[in-house]
């Protein structure tokens, strides 16, 4: 008896065997939380390809408001920007501004230097003797001065009439204040001496506005910068760059 029931048990045990894996693969095969062919999960995406980059906008000079900047002409490539300490300050800052490439837009050339402006500050409305510099931009034509041409590339005017004396506001001498000049173009015609006194505005509205030798203390309403600067400017400034003179205290010119 023995010996016909050992086949018998062999097979039911490799029966149970096989039943048992096959029942645990089928409980696997699905686990729970899995995404099967039923599911409402969302089907996985490509990454698209990556956004177009926005050029540059081409650089601004600092410190400039939209105000400010749509003065500045078009045709403009060079900047002289004179930003003063306050509006009733009389010491500034200058920074020369380049703009070669309408694509980059502006980039400082040369500066920060120290520069003076009137006694008694700025004015939106320079008027003759108020000792105010006036706020604005306004072109770079034309220059001069008392001793020979340093190799300026504007039409420069040497003359004896440049000459200049007597003391400053705070009693400095005011010899060789006028060796070197730029006339900045308020309330003048453009394209002749700086020594002329055309004033298209009317004499009330004063005139005679320089960019000119430093000479230790506040102007009448000029900027004043240190000799070998403006012999500097003189070299750089260059009439088929249309430049212009950006000029006023912080404040005004944020605007």
């Amino acid at each position: 008896m023995s010996v016909l029931r050992r086949p018998y048990v062999l097979f039911v045990a490799l029966f149970l065997l096989v039943a048992g894996c096959s029942a645990g693969a089928a409980e696997t095969s699905a686990p729970r939380g899995a995404a099967g062919p039923e599911s409402s999960a969302a089907p996985s995406v490509p990454p698209s390809a990556s956004a177009p980059v926005a050029p540059a906008r081409p650089a601004e000079i600092p410190g400039l408001g939209p105000q400010t900047q749509a003065q500045i002409p078009a045709g403009a490539r060079q900047a002289v920007v004179v930003t003063g300490d306050g509006v009733d300050s009389n010491r500034s800052a200058v920074v020369l501004y380049t703009r070669d490439d309408p694509d980059i837009g502006w980039r400082p050339g040369a500066g920060p230097w120290s520069a003076h402006n009137g006694m008694k500050g700025w004015s939106d409305h320079h008027l003759a003797d108020d000792l105010r510099s006036p706020v604005g931009v306004f072109g770079l034509t034309d220059a001069g001065g008392r001793l020979p041409d340093p190799g300026a590339l504007l039409p420069y005017d040497e003359h004896p009439r440049f000459a200049v004396s007597g003391e400053g506001f705070f009693g400095e001498p005011l010899d060789g204040s006028f060796d070197y000049v730029v006339a900045i173009n308020y309330n003048r015609v453009s394209g002749v001496s700086p020594l002329d006194r055309t004033r298209p505005l009317g004499e009330e509205r004063g005139g005679g506005i320089w960019l000119h030798v430093d000479h230790g203390g506040p102007t009448q309403g000029c900027v004043s910068l240190p000799e070998d600067r403006m012999t500097e400017l003189l070299r750089t400034l260059d009439p088929a760059k249309h430049p212009v003179i950006v000029m006023g205290d912080a404040a005004s010119l944020s605007r």
